[in-house]
């Protein structure tokens, strides 16, 4: 096991001054499945193989590797696996919030949104894990949300987009639809594939593993940040697998030569300028639907 190496710099350079980039993992458990309406009435809950089975994989690799992440979880799996979330923050990950059941949250009402957002809050605070970062199922925020998540306590959010920066005084953390594993095997997001390559057919592992190549090489010339983004369901087959282990050894080597800091979102979003900077950089958020 390495010692986490988000603290290497280059001779010279701060590190501050270096690229970034978060290593993050989207939903958990069967939140999602639930929300659509896909499990099934009879089938207990709490048991779910990203949980049992994929999760302990990828804190075990992160381990190794000496990275630490942040996993934007659903507040209904304090509920169902508060020991797996507390493992995680103990194991020195940051947990972030991702809706209290992965709803769509494009086109929430502020009044609902703000009953989801305060439900996940509080049962998350029931665990001592106060999150200070969410990222919207779907990708999208609403024009209310900067202002409940900072009444909230938040600190950053990381919808679909590009250009770390300052929204409403909320840091933002965006991340790109291309480079992450649902885009590539999901049938659900054939119609963007379809816009972008001409096919709505899913794609191998082996054409993520090309882009996340291509962003990892392109990330220390770029003095920006880069969102990696898995989903813990989507780890299997084993070939899944080895194209997160390829990713973040492939990472681990270019912290290792400080070329780039990696580091969980939540310390990432504090190095951004101040809030009220009125010269800080906005982020360009994405409003593709999916």
């Amino acid at each position: 096991m390495h010692p986490p190496q988000d603290s290497t710099t280059a001779p010279g350079e701060s590190a501050a001054r270096r690229p970034t980039v978060a290593i993050t993992f989207d939903n958990l458990g069967e939140a999602a499945d639930l929300e659509r309406g896909l499990w099934p009435a009879e089938r207990p809950l709490g048991n779910h193989f990203s949980v049992r089975r994929v999760l302990p994989r990828i804190l075990d690799l992160l381990d190794e590797l000496g990275l630490r992440a942040t996993f934007f979880v659903e507040g209904l799996n304090a509920r169902l696996y508060p020991k797996a979330l507390l493992e995680i923050a103990a194991r020195g990950h940051e947990v972030g919030y991702h809706g209290w059941r992965h709803e769509y949250w494009a086109g929430l009402p502020p009044a609902e949104e703000a009953r989801l957002l305060e439900r996940g809050v509080r049962e998350l605070e029931k665990l001592g894990l106060r999150p200070e970062g969410f990222r919207p199922p779907g990708g999208r925020l609403n024009p209310s949300s900067p202002e409940l998540l900072k009444r909230l306590g938040f600190t950053y959010c990381s919808p679909a987009g590009e250009g770390v920066g300052i929204l409403e005084g909320l840091a933002v953390l965006p991340f790109a639809w291309r480079l992450i594993d649902a885009y590539y095997y999901l049938p659900r997001f054939g119609n963007l594939r379809r816009s972008n390559t001409g096919s709505d057919a899913p794609l191998p592992p082996s054409r993520l593993q090309e882009a996340l190549d291509a962003a990892l090489a392109e990330t220390p010339h770029r003095h920006g940040h880069l969102s990696l983004l898995f989903h813990p369901f989507l780890q299997e087959p084993e070939e899944r697998f080895t194209v997160l282990r390829h990713s973040l050894e492939r990472l681990q080597r270019l912290v290792a030569e400080g070329a780039v800091r990696c580091a969980p979102c939540r310390e990432i979003a504090a190095q951004i300028p101040e809030r009220d900077d009125p010269t800080a950089s906005k982020p360009r958020l994405d409003l593709t639907e999916t």
